[in-house]
């Protein structure tokens, strides 16, 4: 079967940029695009994502596929532990091709898919302890060091449960690792109690983690498939590959057109999408740029809301408000399910002249006329198009994204792929919570309090 690619329309963002603008961003992104392949650039020895898809073998496809049928075989619920890229990139994709009310559909030869290890609230993982009284569950923990504070918490409260009420025995079929190669708190348990195990690579940052076993287990856990996942990822890398010009190659159009509105002064970019299914793709995304660009006090802010809803919260600010904005939209050209408008004699709502049209039709003149009002108001508009969501496409876009974003932070002039900022609060947590080699932060912290 022969699959078309996802595109990317710019069109209606260069009006808000001066003559030649684009063209000057071209060469710039060009050049971004050589340092990023030549591994030259800031940050380079996380540069194991770039050639991800084409080399996964055969042999981790084929073991991830038994480990996510053997779960699946054995559990009625299965938790995904991890924060930041460590769960989001497996949920946006999860979330993404899902049926909508799947908890509702729950069967005993469909477990339900829950993450954890995201957040330190009490109340969560109190009632989340509760749902699982005389419940068979399985674990999957996903952290580099295992001692990051909200994954390591979550694993050790589900670890107990776990053992508690089905045995220790059980976690060697019940609990699965990825973690590092060969050192850290994570490891070093996984290979005392004998887990199953698979590799983040040294080179493979969090948010850049989707296409490795970090998104691909949880996702095939999920009942989907990963090789079609992965042969659109393969697709888009070749599509933007070193030696595919500027003119069609989209991860370094997108790069481009949004340093360029941010230079001239469009400071916050929001990512839209008119299909409630890609929230999570959103949420992706927003770590994705946000912990890749934001530094040195530079960085487009990336922010995201779900359209048509958000439009009667957010949309009066996004027609009329501070001009500092663009949009990108995400469009699905064909949903994967028909709903055809009914006909009614009283007319009540007056909305029989939609009689006999998809509801989908209905959704995109929502689409199109509200990009139309916004760059009427001022907001340059971006536009991706998924032709269908299913494992190949998100696949593509996945890529696209990771892609663009390598490419962009090195024209901002930022190392895209360190985060020092998140450091700081973990820090002062550390200083407050009296945690042992901290003395001299706890009393310099407590000093200000």
């Amino acid at each position: 079967m022969i699959m078309t690619n996802i595109t990317l329309s710019i069109d209606k963002a260069l009006g808000a940029l001066p003559n030649a603008t684009i063209g000057n961003y071209a060469e710039k992104a060009s050049q971004a695009l050589q340092v990023l392949h030549n591994g030259t650039g800031k940050g380079n020895e996380f540069l194991g994502w770039l050639n991800l898809p084409s080399d996964i073998s055969e042999q981790e496809m084929t073991a991830m596929e038994k480990t996510a049928e053997r779960l699946r075989k054995q559990c009625e619920i299965i938790f995904v532990i991890g924060i930041g890229g460590s769960y989001l990139g497996a949920k946006a994709i999860i979330e993404a091709l899902s049926d909508s009310f799947s908890w509702l559909k729950h069967t005993k030869d469909d477990p339900i898919i829950v993450f954890a290890g995201q957040n330190i609230s009490e109340d969560y993982l109190f009632e989340l302890q509760n749902l699982l009284k005389n419940k068979k569950f399985g674990i999957v923990c996903i952290s580099k060091s295992g001692t990051t504070t909200e994954p390591a918490l979550a694993f050790r409260l589900l670890k107990k449960q776990l053992e508690d009420q089905q045995g220790k025995a059980a976690g060697k079929d019940l609990i699965v690792c990825i973690t590092d190669k060969s050192r850290g708190a994570l490891r070093t348990l996984a290979t005392q109690e004998g887990y199953e195990t698979y590799v983040i690579a040294d080179d493979v940052g969090g948010r850049f983690s989707v296409l490795s076993p970090v998104g691909l287990l949880p996702i095939a856990i999920a009942g989907f498939d990963i090789r079609a996942l992965i042969q659109g990822a393969v697709a888009m890398q070749k599509a933007c590959a070193l030696d595919v010009p500027f003119e069609k190659n989209i991860a370094a159009q997108y790069a481009a057109i949004r340093n360029a509105l941010y230079q001239n002064g469009k400071k916050i970019e929001i990512l839209v999408n008119f299909h409630p299914k890609l929230h999570f793709i959103a949420e992706w995304w927003k770590q994705l740029y946000g912990e890749s660009e934001g530094k040195d006090h530079k960085g487009i802010f990336p922010a995201a809301v779900d359209f048509t809803t958000d439009l009667h919260s957010m949309g009066q600010w996004i027609q009329d408000g501070e001009r500092t904005i663009f949009e990108t939209v995400i469009s699905v050209a064909e949903p994967n399910n028909t709903v055809i408008f009914p006909k009614t004699d009283d007319n009540l709502d007056n909305l029989n002249f939609l009689a006999g049209k998809r509801v989908d039709t209905i959704n995109k003149m929502a689409e199109l006329g509200t990009m139309i009002a916004h760059i009427d108001g001022g907001v340059p508009n971006l536009k991706i198009e998924l032709p269908k969501l299913n494992e190949f496409y998100l696949g593509e876009l996945i890529y696209f994204f990771e892609k663009a974003c390598g490419i962009s932070g090195y024209m901002l002039g930022v190392n895209p792929f360190d985060q020092p900022g998140v450091e700081d609060y973990k820090n002062n947590m550390f200083a407050l919570l009296e945690k042992p080699g901290y003395e001299e932060a706890t009393k310099a912290i407590k000093k200000r309090l």
